[in-house]
């Protein structure tokens, strides 16, 4: 991301007029590597082929913002492989964590892992490192700290259903589990901004956060986000494609100021939720419109969105999701001048 996207993006955060409004895309492994030519395997072994697909997106288009920008990640395995999770690969399928625990009583023997040497983890570091001074020279800066959620690791680690069931059969054990994922995540976000001080802003991703009541999310949810989110960064971006209903409320309170959601719900039904305190990024339909549909298709769902909303204020045009796999470019650039035509 370069310095006018940032600016950009933090302009939106805080409330600020912009126009035309922004646009911005979550890209990453289920998208790109296919769309720039590669196989996923190939993306996430070669560090060349990874530098060189994400600078074919912003290069392709340069008006919207990619976020978080040159995401060093494994897929799903990268913060369950710190726990000992094998992951399993394809050469052009998404990686899966298999999980690692076989009951809730197993908990008691988890470890916390240490960022800097367990797993995946140092090499999402030695990637950014040695493609920085090429990031930099092309004019770009890393600027988050990512990493999934506690909520979702830890339904990696016990399988979802499994991890579901348990904060109902299990508190304490649940509780004792998501103090230990999110102590490694505090550590995890700190590694990464000490490594990279241009990182202003931290991008969690727990869509797990969408399966849980009201009540559960306060007392599961809540209080591990606000530890997850505690360090001093401008942006706390924060991506739940699952129901956003329960949880919209008090994300705000867990110092989240910049959402991706999905779309089960309005951008105005968000904005009354979150008291149109929190910048709201959505909510084309990513499959059945982006991915699926025609530019057509996009420029009437996008004008369908703008033309609804009476407040056009922190808000970033985008799908209700990350980029979803085989979006082709003219829906994707389609998306993006029809939002410059209505807003500039």
């Amino acid at each position: 991301m370069n310095d006018l996207q940032w600016n950009t993006l933090v302009s939106v955060v805080r409330g600020e007029v912009v126009s035309p409004l922004p646009t911005a895309f979550i890209i990453d492994s289920p998208w790109l590597p296919n769309w720039a030519g590669h196989t996923i395997l190939d993306y996430f072994t070669d560090d060349r082929i990874f530098l060189d697909d994400n600078l074919k997106a912003m290069r392709a288009f340069p008006e919207t913002i990619m976020l978080p920008g040159f995401w060093s990640e494994y897929g799903m395995c990268t913060e369950p492989s710190a726990f000992g999770s094998v992951s399993m690969w394809g050469e052009d399928e998404f990686p899966f964590a298999k999980k690692v625990l076989r009951s809730p009583l197993e908990v008691e023997l988890l470890e916390k892992p240490n960022p800097r040497k367990h797993g995946l983890l140092p090499f999402v570091i030695k990637r950014l490192q040695h493609l920085q001074p090429e990031i930099e020279k092309a004019g770009h800066k890393i600027r988050f700290a990512v990493a999934r959620g506690p909520l979702n690791i830890a339904s990696f680690l016990m399988g979802t259903p499994e991890f579901l069931e348990a904060i109902k059969t299990h508190p304490e054990l649940m509780h004792r589990l998501l103090d230990i994922v999110t102590d490694f995540l505090v550590e995890w976000i700190a590694y990464q901004r000490e490594v990279f001080p241009t990182i202003d802003g931290i991008f969690l991703l727990d869509d797990i956060v969408g399966f849980v009541s009201r009540r559960d999310c306060e007392k599961f949810a809540l209080p591990y986000l606000q530890r997850a989110y505690a360090a001093d960064v401008t942006v706390k971006f924060f991506h739940n494609d699952a129901p956003c209903k329960a949880s919209a409320p008090l994300l705000e309170s867990a110092g989240i100021n910049l959402l991706n959601f999905g779309t089960q719900h309005t951008v105005a039904d968000m904005k009354s939720w979150t008291n149109n305190r929190i910048a709201l990024m959505g909510n084309i339909p990513p499959r059945d419109v982006l991915a699926d549909g025609t530019p057509e298709d996009v420029a009437r769902s996008v004008t369908e969105m703008l033309n609804s909303l009476d407040d056009r204020s922190r808000l970033i045009v985008s799908c209700g999701g990350g980029m979803p796999p085989h979006a082709p470019t003219e829906n994707i650039r389609a998306l993006i001048t029809t939002v410059e035509e209505l807003t500039r």
